[in-house]
């Protein structure tokens, strides 16, 4: 039984100890149950190896250094912070600064905010001050929607993509549109 249980895992090596019990009945072992395959798998060290998890692209562009806008209106950084009231409860923020001028756009708080949220922040912010060249975010939920990405293309706003894993100002930039996933 041990041989068999090793040959199995060396032709299949993605199907773990209850296929293998699948397939010791169908070859001729009708008196084995799974406690003693599970163990005998166990004993003899198989394992089914880990897939290792794709990270998916979602910026499409050039990486860059990082940049200083030379005029306001031209990089609108956006990021969400979270607390907590006295009760518990949680409150979620959307901060949206000028990169040139450090000037804060809009606080918008909630007790949730999805992309639909972060469009119509954006959508009123540009109504008052323009639209601007470049919105600066990480790779979160919110911000690589389908609905952030068609507010980016309907007014012909880039997107600045903060890599994963770096702080905002000291990291490199990803430069180049939202594009929907195929």
């Amino acid at each position: 039984m041990r041989a068999f249980l090793r040959d199995f895992s060396r032709r299949r090596p993605r199907w773990g100890w209850r296929r293998a019990f699948t397939e010791a009945r169908r070859s001729g072992w009708p008196e084995v149950n799974r406690k003693r395959i599970h163990r005998l798998w166990r004993e003899e060290g198989l394992r089914v190896p880990y897939r290792k998890r794709k990270k998916p692209l979602r910026g499409i562009g050039k990486a860059m250094g990082p940049f200083c806008p030379l005029h306001p209106n031209v990089v609108w950084a956006l990021d969400f912070q979270f607390d907590q009231t006295s009760d518990g409860r949680m409150l979620k923020l959307l901060n949206v600064i000028d990169e040139k001028s450090r000037e804060c756009l809009a606080i918008e708080v909630a007790r949730t905010i999805d992309a639909d949220g972060v469009v119509a922040v954006l959508e009123r912010l540009a109504r008052e001050r323009g639209a601007p060249r470049y919105v600066r975010f990480d790779h979160g939920p919110e911000f690589i929607a389908h609905a952030v990405a068609d507010w980016c293309r309907f007014n012909g706003t880039d997107t600045a993509f903060i890599d994963p894993g770096s702080p905002p100002l000291s990291g490199q930039w990803i430069l180049g549109r939202m594009t929907r996933a195929a």
